[in-house]
């Protein structure tokens, strides 16, 4: 089933990344010559794929409106995103292997940021459920600028049997959250093979997918405020282990 993808980060993203299959480009307005910008870079990388390039006014960007979607003049018809198996993830990492594993996260916008981060700092691939747990859609595309298009993500039947399986193949399995058995961040080993388990936006980590993991760590905090939001403390997290990495 085809979909469209909005907005020009996305869009041209997905024309670099080159994963998947392209039906045509749609231009809001009435001429394809003189766009300049990002939108002249998304023509030209069209082109080279010789993707059709269409200029439309109406019904397509009038509807995409009303929705209140931000796709900033451009559409991309294309099929579906392009999931990979955990093994494919796995096989793809000489290196230590860093994996972003999220618990039934179900906002859009949280996916999306995480997305972001995650592909910034060379997270090797992502899990997510496949029910229950917002997956890759448009939106999330839109929201994570594209990155997700360079990202390796893969959907799991039953999270806590894959985190046995990595487990198995030596893959330190740290969750993200609060209580007494918590180890403050900058405390944490996070070396080595990692996967981090980011938990829902209300509940956090199931209990199941808690006691599965190898050891759990904590954002130290100052302010009045309890907690931070899931793709935010997710990031710094994220972002510890980079630097961390960068320094070795």
């Amino acid at each position: 089933m085809s979909e469209l993808l909005t907005g020009r980060q996305a869009v041209r993203e997905a024309l670099r990344a080159n994963r998947r299959r392209i039906y045509r480009l749609w231009l809001a307005g009435e001429e394809t010559e003189a766009n300049t910008g990002i939108t002249g870079e998304i023509i030209a990388l069209a082109e080279a794929r010789n993707i059709p390039v269409k200029a439309v006014k109406g019904p397509l960007f009038d509807n995409l409106t009303e929705q209140r979607v931000n796709h900033q003049g451009v559409a991309l018809e294309t099929d579906g995103y392009p999931y990979v198996n955990l093994d494919t993830i796995v096989r793809s990492k000489s290196g230590a292997l860093l994996l972003l594993i999220l618990d039934h996260i179900q906002d859009p916008q949280n996916l999306g940021t995480l997305i972001r981060t995650a592909e910034a700092v060379g997270v090797d691939g992502l899990l997510l459920p496949d029910r229950r747990a917002a997956g890759v859609t448009p939106a999330v595309s839109n929201a994570s600028a594209g990155a997700v298009e360079h990202l390796r993500v893969a959907q799991v039947t039953n999270l806590n049997r894959t985190i046995e399986e990595l487990k198995k193949q030596g893959v330190w399995v740290v969750g993200l959250d609060s209580g007494d058995d918590a180890v403050a961040l900058d405390k944490a080993n996070l070396s080595g093979a990692l996967a981090l388990v980011v938990g829902n936006e209300s509940s956090g980590l199931s209990r199941l997918t808690r006691e599965k993991c190898d050891f759990i760590v904590h954002l130290p905090m100052v302010g009045q405020v309890e907690s931070l939001n899931a793709a935010v403390a997710g990031s710094i997290v994220l972002y510890q282990v980079f630097t961390g990495r960068q320094k070795t």
